[in-house]
């Protein structure tokens, strides 16, 4: 006998049969069919009543795909790159990481994270956010990071629908 689709067969006890309700009490499920008593949820055509807040809905909402935050998130740039890609006494800000291909955009805030060890000396750091471990490993190097104030981004603004 050859194996297809119309050959094969279930297992013997690998179904479930469903649970009969409101079958009287012997079942186990007789008289309120496990709906409780009285109340608008014990009643026939009631599905999923909620009455909550914004917050338990806002909380409950699934996530994972097209939430976005309102603020932009800083573009990462690990010590190791700047390694490699710079040299003594050079320039490091949004427009060298650019040309260098470490960064997509010039408009997004950039922050140095502490990811390895400096080893040029002598880098100038510009318009740049930085870890603590990063300013000190700056500092011992005599490199120079010039804290320049950095105008926050425009959030990303919703939608506004038609009034």
């Amino acid at each position: 006998m050859s194996l297809s689709l119309h050959t094969i067969k279930k297992a013997s006890g690998t179904t479930k049969q469903r649970k009969r309700i409101g079958r009287g009490n012997a079942s186990g499920t007789g008289t309120y069919s496990g709906k409780g008593l009285k109340g608008q949820k014990s009643r026939a055509g009631v599905s999923n009543l909620k009455r909550l807040g914004m917050r338990q809905t806002l909380l409950r909402t699934p996530k994972a795909r097209g939430f976005r935050s309102l603020k932009p998130k800083d573009q990462v740039i690990n010590i190791i790159d700047i390694n490699k890609f710079f040299k003594e006494n050079e320039a490091v800000n949004p427009k060298t990481l650019l040309k260098k291909g470490l960064i997509d955009n010039t408009e997004l805030c950039v922050k140095l994270l502490g990811k390895g060890e400096l080893t040029v000396k002598g880098l100038q750091f510009t318009e740049i956010k930085a870890s603590e471990t990063v300013k000190e490993q700056i500092a011992k190097l005599g490199g120079t990071f010039t804290k320049i104030v950095i105008i926050p981004n425009k959030a990303v603004k919703p939608k506004k629908g038609k009034k």
